[in-house]
């Protein structure tokens, strides 16, 4: 079995999967602070690729060529206390690869075969440095397939949008709810129905519907979790 597929037996791996505003993404940053761990953003990799891709003018559907921005991606996560920042070069895109139009953006390059085989091994191979958390829609699934534990954040498509329609606006960005609801939609439906990677819960996943939980009480529910297994891993 291949290492780059496998955790080792006394590394750590934890991957957090879901759709979009199911709230994988803030309980991931606080349970990788409460832990001490590394936070590898598999969904901020993909809306790079989607960034980058727009920079420099490739249509996102056009497979050969975002599969060539995908494989020249220059992408570095630095962790800063509580922040968590995604740079791309020296390019400090965070809040830039959040905007909706990204979002769209990263769900339609990630369905595409070359862009999915260029950072597969990219994200395989953060693991081989030490315990890591991984929150995606795949982690668990097919990047980290033996991690444990893994973790499947739900939450019902009203408060999934309201959530996302609050982030959006302490962003700036004016938009309408009912627009936002559409958009979860249908990137629903495309996560959910691709033919590579699709969107689902690993068969040994523990899934969280977070509609009615706060982001401390996903957290704390999570770290509990975790800590029974971590005492199993560690010798």
């Amino acid at each position: 079995m291949s290492c780059s597929r496998t955790k080792a037996k006394n590394r750590l791996v934890i991957t957090i999967d879901g759709p979009v505003a199911a709230g994988k993404t803030t309980a991931a940053r606080h349970l990788a602070i409460r832990l001490g761990l590394p936070l590898l953003d598999t969904g901020a990799i993909y809306r790079c690729v989607a960034f980058a891709a727009r920079q420099v003018g490739a249509d996102w559907r056009d497979e050969q060529a975002v599969a060539a921005v995908a494989t020249a991606l220059d992408i570095q996560f630095i962790t800063k206390g509580r922040t968590h920042r995604v740079f791309l070069g020296a390019l400090d895109v965070s809040e830039s690869i959040r905007e909706p139009e990204i979002s769209q953006g990263a769900s339609i390059v990630s369905a595409i075969p070359g862009v999915r085989a260029a950072l597969l091994q990219v994200q395989r191979d953060q693991a081989t440095k030490g315990d890591l958390i991984a929150e995606g829609r795949d982690t668990g699934t097919v990047v980290f397939p033996d991690a444990k534990p893994k973790f499947f954040l739900t939450a019902e498509p009203e408060a999934r949008a309201r959530r996302r329609y609050l982030e959006l606006r302490e962003n700036g960005i004016e938009v309408e709810i009912s627009q936002v609801l559409t958009e979860l939609a249908e990137r629903d439906h495309r996560d959910s129905n691709r033919s590579l990677a699709p969107l689902l819960a690993a068969p040994d996943a523990i899934t969280i519907d977070s509609t009615r939980m706060s982001a401390v009480d996903v957290t704390t529910k999570m770290h509990l979790l975790v800590s029974n297994v971590r005492s199993r891993i560690k010798p």
